[in-house]
């Protein structure tokens, strides 16, 4: 079942939001030595971020394999690109290990394709789930757009239709821009916590039907769902259907 963590604004929930990141991260690395985390774009998933990076203190960012659930498959330093955004909130600021943040190419870096692109960081989720080759994420963000998306998995499109590749090439995008490349949710749910941080009044009917158990095909956040837990942090607007 879902746990809903309300906040009274975008500030104060991605202030509750990176709290419980950071303790995650944390207990991750007192068990395993090391912690994973898949970061999610959108204003209030940089806000999050952006927290994150001043309630941190305690994760050893040196051990923790950071990951993107989608980026567009635009020029490196388009301000519109999740990496960026990223960087600029958080990686710039904390003490990573750059063998560690798993970018997802850029339209002008190699290979330069979009499919061989997509095929390159599946290489590099095995490699960090090796030798299984079964990965299993501490923590997967996701922002949500009023349609019910979550990374490029668009209601009814083949991406939110696939069930077992981890990582795909979205050329078909219905929100600028086309070219995209995302994880999957067979990659979301192998995902130990999934945190959903959704803000404002205009989600709220789709925030009500996927904590109400939508179809998946029709409302993609309905279908992340973590292996230990599944939190919605949600402000007064975005919690005001439930």
């Amino acid at each position: 079942m879902s746990e809903i963590v309300r906040s009274a604004d975008q500030q104060s929930l991605a202030r509750a939001a990176a709290e419980r990141i950071v303790a995650v991260l944390v207990e991750a690395q007192r068990a395993r030595g090391a912690a994973s985390l898949v970061l999610t774009g959108g204003g209030t998933g940089v806000a999050t971020l952006a927290a994150v990076r001043d309630v941190g203190g305690d994760v050893d960012w040196s051990a923790v394999d950071v990951f993107y659930g989608d980026d567009r498959f635009l020029p490196e330093g388009d301000p519109e690109r999740n990496h960026r955004q990223a960087r600029e909130a958080l990686l710039d600021h904390v003490d990573v290990d750059p063998a560690r943040v798993h970018v997802m190419a850029a339209s002008d870096t190699p290979p330069g394709d979009i499919v061989a692109a997509a095929a390159a960081y599946h290489q590099a989720i095995a490699a960090f789930a090796a030798p299984s080759g079964e990965p299993t994420f501490d923590v997967h963000l996701l922002g949500m757009g009023p349609d019910s998306h979550v990374n490029s998995l668009f209601a009814g499109t083949d991406a939110v239709r696939e069930t077992e590749r981890l990582v795909l090439a979205v050329t078909d995008s219905p929100k600028p821009p086309p070219e995209r490349i995302t994880l999957t949710l067979p990659a979301v749910r192998r995902t130990r916590h999934v945190f959903l941080l959704v803000s404002g009044e205009g989600k709220a009917d789709a925030v009500a039907a996927c904590v109400g158990g939508a179809d998946p095909i029709e409302h993609p956040a309905a279908g992340a769902v973590g292996l230990e837990s599944t939190v919605w942090f949600l402000d007064e607007g975005s919690a005001s259907r439930l």
